[in-house]
C-alpha cells in the first residue's frame, strides 16, 4: 500500500511539473502573438503555417530514419510548436483553445479504446492488433454517422497525403470491408499478374502512335493515356507492397536514400580521380556506381566512417 501511495504521489508531482512547462510554452506563444510581440509570428494564419507544419513533420521522419534520438527530441518540439501556434490563432478568433485540443484528444483516446477504458465486460476483450483496428474503424464509422457524414469505407483518407501513402491507405480501407485479393499464394500470383497487365497496357499506349507524328490534340490525348497507365502501374505496385506488408512510402524513401548515398560516393570517387562526372563516359560512371554499391553494402563494422554516418547504407538495392 505504501509503495502505491508513493508511486501516486510521484506521478502527481511529475504531472504538475509537466503542466507547468506546458503552460509556460503556451504563454510564450501568446506573448509572441501579442501587440508588442514578434511581427512575423503576429502575421501568421492557419493557411500561412501549413508549409511549416508539413516541413516539421518531414524533418521528424528524417530524424527517425537517422536514428538520432537527440535530434528527434528537438524536431518533436518543433511539431508541438505548430500545434500550439495554431491553437493560439484559434483562441484569438474565439473558435477553440489549446485546452479544447487536449480535451478532444483525451476524449477520443478513451472513446476509441473501450477495451482499455470501458466497463468490465469490455475491458480486455481484444487480444490482438487486428481486432483493435477493426473496432477502431467501427467506432469511427459510428462517429461519422452520428455527425451526419458520408458512410464510405474510404472516408478519412486525406487528399493531401503523399500519393503513394494515400494509395496505400485507400487500398487498406477498402480491404477492411473485404475488397481485396486473397491473402494466399494464389492472391500474390494474381497481384503479379495485375502488375504485368498494367505494364502491358502502358507499352500499348506508348506504341500506339510514334512520338512527334501526330497533331497537338492527339499528342495531349496520348500523354494523358500514358500518364493514366503509368499511374495504374504505381497503384498496382502499392497493392503488391501492401500484400507483402511493406509501406511503399517507406520503401521508396529508403531506395531514394540509398541512391543519394551511393551518388555522393560516386562524386567523391570521381573527385579523387581528378575527372569530373561530366567528363566521364556512362561506362566509367557505371563502374564507380557498382563500386559504391559494394562499399555501402559491407557490414557496419567494416564500413568506412563516411558510410556509417548515413542511414540504411548496409541494405543493398
Amino acid at each position: 500500500m505504501t509503495d502505491a501511495i508513493e508511486a501516486g504521489q510521484a506521478l502527481g508531482i511529475q504531472l504538475r511539473i509537466m503542466s507547468e512547462r506546458f503552460a509556460k510554452l503556451v504563454g510564450l506563444m501568446a506573448t509572441l502573438r501579442a501587440v508588442n510581440g514578434c511581427p512575423w509570428d503576429r502575421k501568421q494564419t492557419h493557411d500561412s503555417l501549413k508549409p511549416y507544419l508539413l516541413e516539421e513533420t518531414y524533418e521528424v521522419l528524417e530524424t527517425i530514419d537517422q536514428h538520432d534520438t537527440s535530434k528527434l527530441r528537438e524536431e518533436l518540439g518543433d511539431v508541438l510548436l505548430q500545434v500550439i501556434f495554431h491553437s493560439q490563432i484559434a483562441a484569438e478568433s474565439g473558435t477553440f483553445t489549446v485546452d479544447d485540443v487536449l480535451d478532444t484528444l483525451a476524449d477520443k483516446l478513451v472513446r476509441r479504446h473501450p477495451h482499455v477504458f470501458g466497463n468490465n465486460d469490455q475491458t480486455g476483450t481484444l487480444t490482438n492488433g487486428e481486432q483493435v483496428l477493426h473496432q477502431w474503424e467501427q467506432l469511427k464509422r459510428a462517429e461519422r454517422e452520428a455527425a451526419g457524414g458520408t458512410q464510405s469505407a474510404l472516408d478519412g483518407v486525406p487528399k493531401t497525403l503523399p500519393a503513394l501513402l494515400r494509395a496505400y491507405q485507400t487500398q487498406a480501407r477498402a480491404a477492411r470491408v473485404g475488397f481485396d485479393w486473397p491473402h494466399n499464394a494464389a492472391g500474390l500470383e494474381q497481384i503479379f499478374g495485375k502488375v504485368a497487365e498494367e505494364v502491358a497496357e502502358l507499352q500499348e499506349a506508348l506504341a500506339k502512335t510514334p512520338a512527334g507524328a501526330e497533331s497537338a490534340p492527339n499528342q495531349a490525348d496520348r500523354g494523358a493515356a500514358i500518364e493514366s497507365e503509368l499511374g495504374d502501374i504505381l497503384f498496382s505496385l502499392v497493392n503488391l507492397a501492401r500484400f507483402v506488408k511493406v509501406n511503399p512510402e517507406e520503401a521508396l524513401r529508403g531506395s531514394t536514400n540509398r541512391f543519394i548515398d551511393r551518388f555522393h560516393l560516386v562524386e567523391a570517387q570521381a573527385a579523387e580521380s581528378g575527372t569530373p562526372l561530366t567528363d566521364m563516359t556512362l561506362a566509367e560512371m557505371d563502374l564507380l556506381w557498382e563500386e559504391a554499391k559494394q562499399r555501402l553494402a559491407r557490414p557496419v563494422e567494416t564500413e568506412p566512417e563516411q558510410a556509417r554516418t548515413s542511414p540504411q547504407k548496409d541494405v543493398p538495392l
